[in-house]
């Protein structure tokens, strides 16, 4: 092949990887882009924090920071280190405006069990048919795929991470509120 011919390959090849598509697909469905508002949802879940609430909705959230997190199993050494993690940087989250919800195909009994042998102050809700985890890009049946979706207070999507790794995760998702607030107080 002469060189002008490789160059040009070259060339369109660069040109055809550097094109975005408008949706782009990923393991678990379609991924949603930075700035769309993000799917309602409405489902029962577990909180000692609030033990009497058995409903918790996007709507619950207006006006605040939200950290939504899916997560495959309770009790799973990954999903452990993950709710340990949002667990210890709570109060710097609370401070921040933020709340922390976590989702699962798990049962409300499930998640409850795991807040209380975690000490885990945040809602975690149940999944158990995947149709959030659907909307969000995040199912892989019969389970939730670890994506983190960093929601600002009117409802947009600010961040998404996909394939999360646990450990220190929430100190990522930490700093990036800090910088997201910091961007849009300006």
């Amino acid at each position: 092949m002469r060189r002008r011919d490789l160059i040009l390959k070259s060339g369109l090849l660069l040109a055809a990887l550097s094109i975005t598509p408008p949706r782009a697909n990923a393991l678990g469905g379609v991924v949603l882009d930075n700035g769309i508002d993000v799917p309602n949802f409405e489902l029962e879940g577990s909180s000692q924090r609030d033990p009497d609430k058995q409903r918790w909705a996007l709507n619950d959230f207006r006006g605040q920071w939200l950290v939504l997190y899916f997560y495959p199993r309770d009790f799973t050494g990954g999903c452990t280190i993950e709710a340990r993690g949002f667990a210890k940087f709570l109060d710097r989250y609370q401070d921040l405006n933020a709340s922390v919800v976590g989702i699962s195909a798990d049962s409300v009994d499930d998640h409850a069990s795991f807040c209380s042998s975690e000490g885990l102050d945040f809602p975690l809700l149940s999944d158990p048919d995947g149709r959030v985890s659907k909307s969000y890009g995040s199912w892989m049946a019969p389970y939730s795929l670890r994506h983190t979706f960093l929601i600002d207070p009117d409802g947009k999507l600010r961040k998404r991470w996909t394939a999360v790794r646990p450990s220190g995760h929430a100190q990522e998702v930490l700093d990036e509120l800090i910088n997201q607030r910091d961007n849009t107080a300006v």
